[in-house]
């Protein structure tokens, strides 16, 4: 503990002038490396006060709502813990010495406190006492107080010097407070900052999702139209190769009729998907188990192509409502885009599973799927994978990276404007080099089943 410059009584118990003068230095030097109002009150207390002559120190800290001072720092006998206060004294403002200086704003001397009506006893009485204020944007933030057990030791000379530390102490403390507003500021603005790119990308994103729901709607649209219309040509067409081929014609013209047949049957494939992306097409839906449906699926591919492809199929899978042919269709093209992304071989697995799709789950969908229970068909393969600039566009109709004549690139714009017409959609995840997982979200029937999970790979 600190101990004061041992004086005589007649020299009032305070420090020489240079003493005086060097301590202060001392003090308006560190004052701006004070981190916070606590460490600043326990400086003042035990650096300050303790080498002034003060035989004891308290400081006391108002409240916001000034109404109460509480003790904050202390040194001396009053304070033998070093820098903790057991059980702080709080003085209501106006109660006392101190609460009269706090409720004034102006500085107190008692010469002798035992003729003072306001005097507070303490566990240790003394007889004088000085209290000078601590004010900061003028409020009354604080006081300094300190007491002796002699009668009249505090005169004009000390009057100065705590009014000095006070006032130097005050500028602190207004520093302090200002550094917190700015740091309160700064960190409002941060936040707002924050906020306002979380809702500028939060409207990008919307403005996005609501552009590529407007450009399919148009896209939609305008393959309908021209779907229905060409498909109207091809009727015509169609009809009079059946009336050609009634005709006795010879072989060669045989061969031509035959090729116009077989472009017109691609021709009616070309709208039948077409319709689909659109979602004007004809659906019947059944009430189907998946995990069934893939497996003869996957029996047939097997069998025709003598490709493998792996299962992991969940048990207890929720039934669907989808058109069975579209369903097969679809899976065709799925499973023929995955072995075409691997010409170096690779694994290729179709997996199902019984699913709770939350708003959240959303924001890689191509079209908006509602919350509830849906059962997830996925498709993946370990192929060159996705650009990211390309994934926008892969279920565009048209779009494809194959060479001309290799494909019509309607196989996934299809995919999607089936499931949108089922009630679900698709979702793809892609990495190049890394392969690529279509998910079909089917909106799930009655819960439950008898399937038994499997696992073939």
């Amino acid at each position: 503990m600190l101990q004061p410059v041992p004086m005589s009584l007649s020299q009032r118990n305070r420090a020489s002038e240079a003493q005086t003068l060097r301590t202060l230095n001392t003090f308006a030097v560190d004052l701006m490396s004070i981190p916070s109002v606590e460490d600043l009150f326990w400086y003042v207390a035990q650096n300050v006060v303790g080498k002034l002559g003060f035989i004891d120190c308290v400081i006391y800290q108002a409240n916001e709502a000034q109404t109460e001072l509480t003790q904050a720092a202390a040194w001396g006998e009053k304070n033998p813990f070093g820098r903790n206060i057991i059980n702080p004294l709080v003085i209501p403002f106006g109660r006392g010495i101190t609460g009269q200086v706090a409720q004034s704003g102006k500085p107190i001397i008692v010469d002798d406190l035992l003729g003072d009506k306001n005097y507070i006893a303490d566990t240790q009485p003394a007889r004088s006492e000085i209290c000078v204020p601590l004010t900061s944007a003028g409020r009354v933030v604080g006081v300094i107080d300190s007491e002796h057990p002699d009668v009249a030791v505090f005169g004009e000379p000390e009057l100065e010097i705590l009014s000095t530390v006070a006032a130097m102490t005050s500028a602190k403390l207004e520093l302090l407070a200002e550094s917190q507003r700015s740091h309160e500021r700064y960190e409002d603005l941060v936040a707002a900052h924050s906020q306002l790119t979380l809702e500028t990308r939060s409207r990008k994103a919307l403005e996005a999702k609501l552009f590529e729901a407007r450009k399919l709607e148009a896209i939609g649209w305008l393959t309908g139209r021209f779907a229905h219309e060409f498909n109207n040509l091809l009727t015509v067409v169609s009809g009079n190769i059946e009336l050609l081929e009634l005709e006795a014609l010879g072989v060669e013209k045989k061969d031509t009729l035959q090729s116009i047949k077989t472009a017109s049957g691609r021709g009616a494939k070309l709208i039948q998907d077409m319709l689909a992306f659109a979602q004007r097409t004809r659906l019947a839906p059944e009430v189907l188990d998946l995990n069934t449906l893939v497996s003869t699926f996957c029996e047939n591919f097997e069998q025709s192509l003598a490709q493998h492809v792996a299962q992991s199929l969940a048990g207890d899978l929720w039934s669907v409502s989808v058109d069975p042919m579209a369903m097969e269709n679809m899976l065709l093209n799925l499973v023929l885009n995955g072995i075409d992304a691997m010409p170096n071989g690779g694994t290729l697995k179709i997996t199902t599973e019984n699913v709770f799709h939350t708003l959240l789950e959303g924001r890689h969908f191509p079209s908006e799927l509602q919350p509830g229970r849906y059962v997830k068909l996925s498709v993946s393969d370990q192929g060159a994978g996705i650009s990211e600039d390309r994934l926008p566009q892969i279920f565009d109709p048209f779009f494809t990276t194959k060479a001309v004549g290799e494909g019509t690139g309607l196989g996934l714009s299809m995919v999607l404007g089936v499931m949108r017409q089922s009630g679900g959609t698709v979702a793809v995840h892609s990495r190049v080099d890394e392969g690529s997982t279509f998910e079909l979200y089917f909106p799930a029937g009655a819960s439950g089943g008898n399937n038994v999970p499997s696992t073939n790979s």
